[in-house]
């Protein structure tokens, strides 16, 4: 069956279009890299031509370097990519009858009265966008609303992706080398276990938008104390509010809990956050020599 699947990935050179490409050639898939960007909508649609490839996977798009702050000032930049440039691949799939995997974001969303932190009520994937505090945010939740109109595209809402070493954009690395960190807990996504997932999702034919995420929920203070006890002893960290935070950001950050009910009744074996985070830091215990 693999050798009449045709894989096409944008964003190859991506931390996780890369890691995509390899979990895909080490399947035996027949896979190809994309070499043009998502605004290049007359390259793309030769490149679909040329490869014909019958499944696409979007992990292509601007999240800002060092952090989503960036997207405050490169706002035409961003609009390209994550809007204009989504939806030029989205398209030019539909007109081509190609299933397209777009790796999006759940940071769409905010505690607020409906879904109280710490009452383990989540959004669904249903629910309306409530957090644009970030222009970042803001070009996610307007693409995901136009997305909605494509039968042929499955979105998958990932957050905080979590990976098994100390890679420079996982979340785990970020927070562990920042002055302070809030505490607050959140829906994350640990890529050794859903990446698979999304390429076993795409295989069956899977459409539509689905929370990304282990169930459940883990503060950042939960995550830092297993560092502390797998890979460094001596790490110590300060706290301060949400609203101290905010005074030294440009955009602000969403904090929430996405609901994967949905997810869950196609793979019901995906474990929770606080069981699969403990195995992300023996993982990581045993990747790094500790």
């Amino acid at each position: 069956m693999s050798s009449q699947r045709v894989w096409l990935v944008f964003g190859p050179k991506g931390w996780i279009g890369e890691q995509l490409i390899a979990m895909l050639k080490a399947q035996g898939e027949t896979v190809h890299a994309s070499v043009n960007r998502l605004e290049d909508r007359n390259l793309i649609e030769k490149e679909l031509d040329e490869i014909k490839p019958t499944h696409v996977l979007n992990a292509a798009g601007k999240t800002g370097r060092p952090n989503v702050d960036w997207c405050e000032d490169h706002q035409q930049e961003v609009i390209r990519s994550n809007v204009i440039g989504v939806l030029n691949l989205a398209d030019l799939c539909f007109i081509r009858g190609i299933h397209m995997t777009n790796y999006a974001t759940g940071c769409i969303y905010s505690y607020d009265e409906a879904h109280p932190l710490g009452s383990g009520i989540g959004f669904k994937e249903d629910d309306p966008p409530n957090f644009d505090g970030s222009f970042y945010s803001k070009t996610k939740g307007a693409v995901e609303k136009l997305l909605r109109s494509f039968p042929n595209v499955l979105t998958l809402r990932l957050r905080m992706p979590i990976s098994d070493d100390l890679h420079s954009r996982s979340f785990i690395t970020k927070i562990s080398k920042y002055e302070k960190v809030v505490d607050v807990p959140n829906s994350m996504t640990v890529l050794t276990e859903l990446l698979p997932v999304s390429l076993e999702m795409t295989k069956r034919n899977l459409k539509g938008i689905y929370n990304f995420t282990n169930p459940g929920v883990i503060s950042h203070n939960q995550i830092l104390a297993l560092y502390k006890e797998f890979i460094d002893p001596n790490f110590a960290w300060k706290n301060f509010s949400l609203e101290e935070q905010a005074k030294i950001l440009k955009a602000g950050r969403s904090n929430n809990e996405l609901d994967v009910s949905k997810l869950l009744k196609e793979f019901p074996d995906i474990p929770d956050i606080q069981t699969s985070m403990r195995g992300v830091f023996q993982r990581m215990k045993k990747n790094l020599g500790k």
